[in-house]
């Protein structure tokens, strides 16, 4: 997987901004096509390791399947990790803020994924996730243990109206003493998305609340859509 071609820059006044905004911030030029093209040809690939293949339809999550990287990741999906959290941790230390959280991310993925081999938490949570005509992902937050880390990143590599139809990704945000909010995410080939894991501080009359969140797919109705998912905890 030499020569990948992955550019990013973050800013995390940016990236509040938008939580703030719409509740989740959008990477607009994150991959060029080959590269997507070649992240999502990791799936079929021998060569590379899973710990776990999910058949997403077995355990009532949806339909369609997906597969979770085993230790060592690939070098490209490593250094995605690695970029993206140091700049979320300073967003995630200011959410936890606003609702009076304790806890304070450390600055490095290092750091934090000692906290989670720590806590028994020590199996990896990036994946691929491919879907079919017909295929969907019911609304979920994934935790994975009692330590969860509050953002995460879903990069889009199949092109919508080229290789798949429909497939939004979705986000329901409840709010308290109201109708929940639903969004749907514009993702486009080689951009990436981040989103909360489990809730999103919002601003009320008496200050932030926790807004409880999730997210998922909608149907396919052509064609083949793979994404990946990157989450900075590891899972128990």
């Amino acid at each position: 997987m030499a020569g990948m071609d992955i550019t990013v820059e973050l800013h995390a006044t940016d990236i509040l901004k938008d939580l703030d905004r719409q509740g989740f911030s959008l990477i607009p030029s994150l991959l060029d096509r080959r590269s997507a093209q070649r992240l999502a040809e990791l799936y079929g690939d021998p060569a590379v390791s899973y710990r776990a293949r999910i058949d997403m339809a077995r355990y009532n999550f949806g339909s369609g399947e997906y597969k979770y990287f085993a230790y060592p990741l690939p070098a490209p999906i490593q250094d995605l990790r690695e970029r993206f959290y140091p700049c979320l941790a300073q967003v995630a230390n200011v959410l936890g803020e606003r609702v009076g959280a304790t806890t304070r991310w450390p600055a490095t993925l290092t750091e934090f994924l000692s906290r989670c081999h720590e806590q028994g938490q020590s199996r990896p949570t990036p994946l691929l996730l491919r879907y079919g005509p017909g295929d969907y992902n019911c609304l979920h937050q994934d935790l994975y243990g009692e330590l969860y880390f509050p953002l995460q990143v879903i990069v889009q590599l199949s092109e919508p109206g080229v290789d798949f139809e429909g497939g939004e990704l979705l986000l329901v945000q409840q709010r308290p003493r109201l109708q929940s909010r639903a969004m749907v995410v514009p993702l486009q080939q080689g951009q990436a998305a981040i989103i909360p894991v489990r809730d999103l501080p919002r601003q009320g009359k008496r200050g932030y609340h926790r807004a409880p969140m999730r997210h998922g797919v909608s149907t396919i109705t052509a064609g083949q859509r793979t994404t990946l998912g990157i989450l900075f905890h590891d899972a128990a």
